[in-house]
């Protein structure tokens, strides 16, 4: 049965809820910005010593890959050919030779990590122990990884990759925030 006084008020609620605002918190000009704060705390203690001296610049980041995108698998460092290349961490030489066009040296650490490095020539063979801050290699100048040259270096545990920067202390630790 047709009823005209229930149709009015689905109308009258349906109008009411388009038509008449709601009150919601906005965001005004003075009102101070939320801002983490960061301490030497935040960021996680480094478990690896930087591969080349001074510090390098960090010329493409880490992306990790994904099923439909190639991704980075590692970071690439400012550097010029003919470097020096230092252990980040106690390991022993797994791989040293050439892959593809270039040179690639890898060491297994005892954590299970397996790093990377490449284009490195290295007289190192496979399964010679190296300590932490020992020359590995040189970087070589036959064959760039990039465009503007550099050091590849990556790391990972079994087939996943993981960020060299996290391993280096300079991936902060993430940081929940209340919020109101």
């Amino acid at each position: 049965m047709y009823r005209p006084d229930r149709l009015k008020a689905a109308l009258l609620a349906a109008l009411l809820v388009v038509l008449v605002p709601i009150p919601m918190p906005v965001a005004t000009a003075d009102a101070s910005p939320v801002v983490a704060q960061t301490s030497s705390a935040d960021v996680a203690q480094p478990r690896w010593t930087w591969p080349l001296t001074p510090v390098p610049a960090v010329t493409r980041p880490f992306d990790l890959p994904h099923p439909y995108a190639a991704g980075h698998r590692g970071i690439d460092l400012d550097a010029v050919a003919g470097a020096v290349v230092f252990a980040p961490e106690d390991g022993v030489v797994r791989f040293a030779g050439w892959v593809v066009d270039r040179p690639v040296l890898s060491l297994q650490h005892a954590d299970g990590l397996i790093s990377t490095y490449e284009p490195v020539v290295t007289t190192l063979a496979v399964g010679t122990v190296v300590a932490r801050g020992d020359v590995i290699g040189t970087l070589d100048s036959a064959v760039a990884h990039a465009p503007a040259g550099g050091l590849h270096l990556g790391a990972r545990i079994g087939d996943a990759y993981v960020d060299p920067l996290a391993l280096l202390g300079l991936v902060p630790r993430a940081v929940l925030l209340p919020l109101g």
